[in-house]
């Protein structure tokens, strides 16, 4: 199912399925911007049914998850840059890479990265797929062993990159070190030393560019599916996490860094129902 057809079918199920024509009256994809002004109105059916089908900006090609808003304010690309994680409570400061990874690598390079982290790690399960909920529900699991979360992992390989509402972090809290693979496909690495995952980023063909803008950073709609809310209750329960263990709440941190700096939840999609405009 292409992003198109789940984008229509997630979230407006009522109207014919684009490759067989769309509603003369076009979805009103402002409900979801929670105003009504955005990239997406006064467009017809045919100029967004074309913007949703559209997975490659030159040569970064996009996964199943997000696409950007139509005036393309930030146009897709590779690259990571370096921000400063700041803990409110602690003032501590921790560095941190953000990356944009073209499809056809990004999910064998957060394998990668991972097996960094050490023969033991703990995993957070993120997703935003309940729509009556506001922000994330995190699921916590301590001590898994690499060889059995990769096997897990690849066996979720479509999900992982293709839904909108999934996220996975992985840490080493004795490090401390986390990679984070979250709903907007985006990687970001915390902690120090930061220097052995850039020079894997590096060899994946993914260089520094301090001024690269994410998809985050800008108006973007969200892709997922009932059968994809299915497949992530399948993969919490093989990692063993019951719906009982959450996460800490980080909604007090904040991350300092790019042209102006920005909050937790300006990139992260908390708050926002998952597979619409953001």
């Amino acid at each position: 199912m292409s992003f198109l057809d789940r984008f229509f079918e997630d979230e407006f199920p009522e109207r014919q399925n684009p490759a067989n024509g769309i509603d003369a009256n076009g979805p009103n994809t402002s409900e979801f911007a929670g105003d009504s002004s955005n990239s997406f109105d006064a467009v017809s059916d045919q100029e967004l049914a074309a913007h949703l089908e559209v997975d490659q900006y030159d040569s970064f090609q996009l996964t199943n998850a997000v696409r950007p808003a139509l005036d393309l304010k930030i146009k897709p690309e590779e690259g990571y840059r370096h921000e400063i994680y700041v803990d409110e409570e602690t003032k501590g400061q921790v560095p941190v890479i953000m990356a944009a990874v073209s499809r056809e690598k990004l999910f064998d390079l957060f394998i990668d990265l991972i097996e960094k982290l050490g023969p033991v790690v703990d995993v957070v399960l993120e997703s935003s797929h309940a729509r009556d909920t506001t922000g994330h529900i995190d699921l916590y699991r301590e001590s898994i062993e690499m060889p059995i979360l990769k096997s897990i992992l690849f066996d979720y390989e479509d999900l992982l990159l293709n839904d909108g509402c999934t996220g996975i972090a992985v840490l080493n809290p004795n490090t401390p070190q986390e990679i984070q693979f979250e709903e907007h496909k985006l990687l970001i690495v915390y902690g120090s030393p930061l220097e052995h995952y850039e020079f894997q980023l590096e060899q994946a063909g993914v260089f520094e560019k301090q001024d690269v803008k994410f998809i985050t950073e800008a108006e973007h709609v969200h892709s997922s599916s009932e059968e994809y809310a299915t497949r992530f209750e399948r993969l919490r329960a093989d990692l063993g996490l019951d719906g009982s263990q959450t996460a800490p709440n980080y909604d007090d941190q904040t991350y300092l860094g790019g042209e102006d700096g920005f909050g937790d939840g300006d990139w992260d999609g908390s708050g926002d129902a998952c597979g619409g405009l953001m």
